[in-house]
């Protein structure tokens, strides 16, 4: 019974249950209205309706030659949509923001978005292979299923997503709100610069921002599968370190104990073997005390009156009968009697 209470606690504890997001009504209406709109513009360019006439129109008018002097700016400003050096330049500053949080949330959004850009736009292009207005072989036709690749446009649905993953990942209402409205500039004008320049249609600039619209819209749905990606990933590391230097000692727990020398077997022997030294004799109090004690490092004993007593083997001559007082000390009176 012990053992399986033991059993209990060095198991693991299981990880929680992620759910999945709800989605409020505005955004699953707003979500199923955007895709309504995106299989619009699909049958309408299936079936070379009027928003095709409209793409012949605006690149028969050729804009580039209308206004020549923005070519040169729109050149660079286009760059904002290619997917190389924006996903380099936000990935930069999301990477700051994982550090600084201590999360890779920020990081895992922008993959999880990046991946839904490439599998979903990149799989409509191959299949309905439009070509381009340079490529285009006659006038009129929709240019469908001819190994063309720029329906819907990447350059919009890229800049789209990567920089609305910006307002997507932001904190506060207001910084949503002025980071959505940059990133809408920034697409819309990334999908009128590819129009201008001549390499999309009307079309699939249209399909494009749909396109780019619809990842933002459904990320959310995606959020349980990004925060079980978060924990494995933590996870493999913390198993990595422990196999790789162990547990770490914890720094500033406190001052350490100062261990003093102990006595070892060898110093209590020593100890034991040592012979005892002989105890000092007590000395007596006042001046011929202190005499003693000089005296008594030349190793004769000292009487209590003062006299010492001469070694074994020795003949002590007699004390004389009457011996003067020393000079300097006052002379004892006489006793009567």
């Amino acid at each position: 019974m012990r053992t399986d209470i033991f059993a209990r606690l060095d198991r693991e504890p299981e990880p929680p249950k992620i759910e999945a997001p709800r989605m409020s009504r505005h955004r699953i209406a707003l979500f199923g209205g955007t895709l309504a709109f995106y299989v619009a513009i699909v049958w309408a360019v299936l079936i070379t309706s009027w928003l095709v006439a409209l793409d012949w129109k605006v690149m028969l008018f050729r804009p580039y030659q209308q206004w020549p002097e923005l070519h040169a700016f729109l050149d660079y400003y286009v760059v904002l949509g290619q997917r190389g050096p924006t996903a380099v330049m936000v990935a930069c500053w999301l990477g700051w923001r994982s550090w600084r949080q201590h999360t890779l949330r920020p990081l895992l959004v922008l993959g999880t978005s990046l991946l839904l850009l490439n599998v979903t736009v990149g799989a409509v292009k191959l299949g309905l292979g439009r070509l381009g207005p340079h490529y285009a072989t006659q006038i009129g036709s929709a240019e469908m299923f001819a190994g063309g690749d720029i329906f819907p446009s990447g350059h919009t649905a890229n800049a789209v997503v990567t920089w609305g993953i910006l307002a997507y990942l932001a904190t506060t209402p207001r910084a949503r709100r002025y980071l959505s409205a940059v990133s809408a500039t920034v697409s819309l004008g990334v999908g009128l610069t590819t129009v201008y320049i001549g390499t999309h249609w009307l079309s699939d600039v249209l399909l494009g921002w749909t396109a780019g619209l619809l990842i933002l819209l459904a990320l959310p749905w995606f959020e349980p599968l990004i925060a079980r990606t978060e924990t494995w990933i933590f996870a493999v590391r913390e198993r990595w370190r422990e196999r790789r230097g162990g547990a770490r000692p914890a720094t500033g727990a406190g001052p350490q104990p100062v261990l003093l020398p102990q006595p070892t077997a060898a110093d209590g022997l020593a100890a034991e073997t040592a012979p005892a030294a002989p105890p000092e004799p007590a000395l007596p109090a006042g001046p011929a005390g202190t005499g003693v004690r000089a005296r008594a490092h030349t190793g004769h004993t000292a009487q209590p009156g003062g006299m010492p007593v001469a070694p074994a083997g020795v003949r002590r001559p007699p004390p004389h009968a009457e011996r003067g007082p020393r000079a300097g000390s006052p002379a004892r009176p006489m006793s009567g009697g």
